[in-house]
């Protein structure tokens, strides 16, 4: 949680340091902050929604007290033991150098203890440093769509369970063309709004930039490949930088300058929406470092900050100078390497500089033995020869000069590297003293792109824009499932079937019957995605949409056992459902599919009856409830907002074609095996089930019709006795094995009925005394 490497961050995923303070009652306070981009929030919450908060924001770590750990809602988290600051007020108000926190806005004391233990960890792993940090920003309930965990996994929002990175809800819209966009953009899907105003802004920036097709182009253009600032400033604040980081700010800050121009230019926009005016407005901070750094940094930076090179020719003259006497130091040592060979009388005489003694002047053995046996009268004062080293091959020597021109290098050579290293750090500061206005810069940025990558996936795709009323309508007209349909373009296996939703007033419950294969369950999840990618200020792949703000989103579909919960999947499932239950309301949108499998069928078909009974007459939501109950059909005439709907089928030449399209009315069958036939299920299994079929439902259409008054169960429904061959004249084998009692039978008499049945059987005996006990 306090990682800020960029080879060991996820570009395009936040990296959340939760930490979690219990209060009172049971709640808790959380505070959560991204060191590596400087995002802070905090939130009060009922113990019972901290899945849905691990849900949401993912973290990659969690501070809890001792109390907390071993909590069973942080299974599968890696959480830290941490203990509260003593005075947790007084520790977030001087990180932020302010008096009071009000100005922040409305905090719970937890939320206060939580964000001072995030604070506090955050500083002692830093080692007394702290990166920047925006003040921490409350988040409520009110305004953001509230999604459940098990509704998060449901719906593959972020991230899906089976597949690739793709085959998830942002997988499929990301158009993003920077990190921090596609950050921004997983915030938003992760928490979409609920309040209509703020909504209909989001839509207004994309509609603009999808009617300004040059200028989503040339934003685009500029955002490609433009660094990460908010993570290169979090690394300068932390002073582990290195040259690339101030660059990354140099160009960050020019390419927001280029973007401002572009919205700003005439023409560009026939009206500027207030979010594009806001981003516009923070792309030119008031304190921009980007001209001095543009001067200061050489064209090719080192990869690190001990290399020299940082800083370019020409930026400083102090530098320049002391760069030149190094530079210049090289010359001085041909020259000398040549006044040595004259005055040793050696002309193979090569100086090198070494590790351990500097610079030395190396001779072959040959001649390094002759030196020192007869050193030449030339070789006097200055050059006199110093024996250093014997080699195998050779020997090393120095002498005055040498050692006088390797001490003005080394001097020079850390002369010009303290200087640059100054200059860096007042490159640094500079940056840090305009790092609001970088931050501000970034987030705009960030922001652009999400606008821009939904105006190009609206633009590619047809996607429309959803109209967005406090009313409780929801009507979509050729409403396509985002990811199914990216999948099947990317696979090049078909088009799909776009699909009508209507769940206005009068007929806000859709029963959905139909076949397994046939497309109900992404039929639940698109219209559930809808509310998603529209309150999250996207546009949504259907011709027209119509949609009611939705405050609570629920979707119970494809459940699975929990293993090291000890629960099976009948018990997650019914869990699940009592979550809807116990939370849902009238604002609500609910997607479920096939409530009461997995036990009994009279149990299942018990409890989806009450829960649909409920979902329609008490908690009054707009709902899509896939069932494959065909009997709950029966309650369309006595439930008046029930509207049942199917999937088509057609038989053709024995075989089954699903169409996978939505049509009024319900389904026929099951076409169960015909299912199984297409997965590869063995023949004589088919052949055998498809019998047991018959016998099935030739039993079935012996028992009592359902009662025609609620509820279902008002009387006991039994099965009939089986029906016989022929009522007037029952076969003799029947008759006779319905006069046998096997428990008073002895095993003579028990060989003899035997023996008469199979008589019976064949015909062979015409009459005569019955073998009975």
């Amino acid at each position: 949680g306090t990682i800020t490497e960029e080879t060991l961050l996820e570009a395009a995923r936040p990296a959340w340091l939760l930490a979690l303070a219990p209060e009172e009652g049971g709640g808790l306070g959380a505070a959560w902050l991204d060191v590596s981009t400087g995002h802070f929030g905090t939130e009060r919450l009922a113990h019972a929604d901290l899945p849905a908060l691990l849900a949401r924001l993912e973290p990659a770590e969690v501070l809890g007290p001792p109390a907390l750990i071993g909590d069973p809602a942080l299974a599968g988290a890696r959480v830290t033991e941490a203990t509260p600051p003593r005075d947790a007020a007084r520790l977030v108000r001087e990180t932020f150098d302010v008096a009071t926190l009000e100005g922040f806005g409305q905090f719970s004391p937890a939320e206060v203890t939580a964000a001072a233990m995030a604070l506090d960890y955050v500083r002692a792993t830093q080692r007394g440093a702290m990166p920047h940090l925006s003040p921490p920003v409350p988040h409520g309930g009110q305004g953001v769509l509230q999604m459940d965990a098990a509704t998060r996994r449901s719906l593959e929002i972020l991230r899906s369970e089976r597949g690739g990175p793709k085959d998830c809800l942002l997988g499929a819209v990301d158009r993003t063309v920077t990190a921090a966009g596609a950050r921004a953009l997983a915030a938003r899907l992760a928490s979409p709004l609920a309040e209509a105003g703020p909504i209909a802004a989001r839509h207004d920036a994309v509609q603009a930039l999808l009617d300004a097709p040059p200028l989503r182009a040339a934003i685009r253009g500029a955002l490609k490949g433009a660094p990460d600032m908010a993570r290169a400033l979090a690394r300068l604040s932390l002073d582990r930088f290195t040259p690339r980081d101030l660059a990354a700010i140099r160009d960050g800050l020019e390419r927001a300058a280029a973007i401002a121009d572009a919205l700003e230019e005439p023409g560009g926009l026939a009206t500027v929406p207030p979010l594009l005016q806001e981003a516009a407005r923070a792309l030119r901070p008031l304190r921009d470092p980007a001209p001095e750094l543009a001067r200061a940094l050489a064209e090719t930076l080192p990869a690190r900050l001990e290399d020299p090179g940082v800083i370019a020719p020409g930026y400083d003259g102090q530098l320049d100078g002391l760069r030149r006497l190094r530079d210049d130091a090289r010359g001085a040592i041909a020259a000398l390497q040549l006044d040595l060979a004259q005055a040793w009388g050696v002309a193979s005489v090569k100086i090198r500089h070494h590790q351990q003694f500097g610079y030395l002047a190396e001779l072959p053995a040959a001649a390094g033995e002759k030196l020192l046996r007869e050193p030449p009268a030339s070789a006097v004062g200055e050059l006199l020869p110093i024996h250093r080293q014997t080699m195998a091959n050779g020997h090393r020597f120095t002498c005055a000069a040498l050692a006088g021109l390797d001490r003005r290098l080394a001097e020079a050579a850390e002369g010009a590297a303290k200087r640059e290293r100054q200059i860096i750090r007042h490159l640094r500061e500079l940056c840090l003293a305009a790092a609001p206005g970088i931050t501000d810069a970034a987030e705009a940025l960030a922001e652009l792109d999400v606008h821009a990558a939904a105006a190009e996936i609206a633009a590619e795709g047809g996607w429309c824009r959803p109209e967005i009323v406090d009313r409780p309508d929801f009507t979509v007209s050729g409403g396509r499932h985002p990811v199914v349909m990216a999948a099947l373009a990317r696979n090049r296996s078909g088009a799909f079937v776009p699909n009508d939703c209507d769940l206005s007033p009068g007929r806000r419950l859709c029963l959905l019957t139909g076949p397994n294969m046939a497309g109900k369950s992404t039929y639940l999840r698109q219209n559930a995605l809808f509310v998603v990618l529209a309150q999250a200020g996207l546009f949504i792949p259907a011709e027209a949409a119509r949609l009611g703000l939705v405050d609570k989103l629920f979707s119970r579909v494809g459940a699975a056992d929990d293993i090291a919960g000890g629960r099976s999947t009948f018990m997650v499932e019914m869990a699940e459902t009592a979550a809807i239950l116990n939370q849902a309301g009238p604002r609500s949108l609910v997607v479920l599919d096939e409530v009461g499998r997995g036990t009994a069928t009279w149990d299942g078909l018990a409890i989806a009856w009450a829960v649909l009974e409920a979902l329609h007459d008490r908690i009054r939501c707009r709902t899509i409830f896939a069932t494959h109950f065909h009997e709950l059909t029966a309650l369309a005439g006595k439930l008046p907002e029930l509207a049942p709907a199917t999937m088509r089928v057609r038989e053709w030449k024995g075989e089954v074609v699903f169409l996978h399209s939505v049509a009024p009315g319900t389904a026929e069958k099951s076409w169960g095996l015909h299912v199984a036939k297409l997965a590869g299920v063995p023949r004589p299994v088919l052949a055998r089930a498809g019998a047991v079929l018959e016998a099935l439902e030739a039993r079935a259409r012996g028992l009592d019709p359902l009662s025609d008054e609620l509820p279902l169960f008002a009387r006991s429904v039994a099965p009939a006795a089986p029906a016989p061959a022929s009522p007037e004249t029952p076969h003799p084998v029947l008759a006779a094995l319905a006069a046998l009692d096997p428990d008073v039978l002895s095993p003579r008499e028990a060989q003899d009925a035997l023996y008469r049945l199979r008589s019976l059987l064949d015909g062979a005996v015409p009459g005569g005394k019955q073998v009975v006990g």
